[in-house]
């Protein structure tokens, strides 16, 4: 059987709202660990992630999964809770094994990450 390909330029978006969990203040793991009250750099990645998952789908079969390798992302924007926050990911191209893609992020206010 033959697998399905990815054509450059395939994209899936990830809408999310930004609670009080998705903050870098809820990311401590020690008292002393202080951050502030927005949209957590982690979390940012993990919805380019699910987004960059999705364009994949079409290319695996049942019960697999995909997960990112490689990381090299800067968040440059603040994004507060209750602001709703898209992360997209455009598939560039395959090398060998490895999907890859430009990701980013953006909020009502502009982009927060590149």
């Amino acid at each position: 059987m033959e697998r399905a390909t990815l054509d450059p330029g395939a994209h899936a978006i990830v809408t999310w709202r930004v609670s009080d969990a998705d903050l870098a203040s809820a990311i401590g793991v020690g008292m002393s660990d202080v951050f502030p009250g927005v949209l957590a750099t982690a979390r940012m990645i993990a919805l380019m992630e699910v987004a960059a998952s999705r364009v994949l789908r079409p290319l695996l079969a049942e019960g697999e999964l995909s997960v990112g390798v490689t990381v090299d992302v800067t968040h440059s924007a603040a994004t507060p809770p209750g602001v709703t926050i898209r992360a997209t990911a455009r598939f560039l191209r395959q090398e060998e094994k490895i999907y890859v893609f430009e990701v980013w992020a953006e909020d009502d206010g502009g982009s927060t990450s590149s």
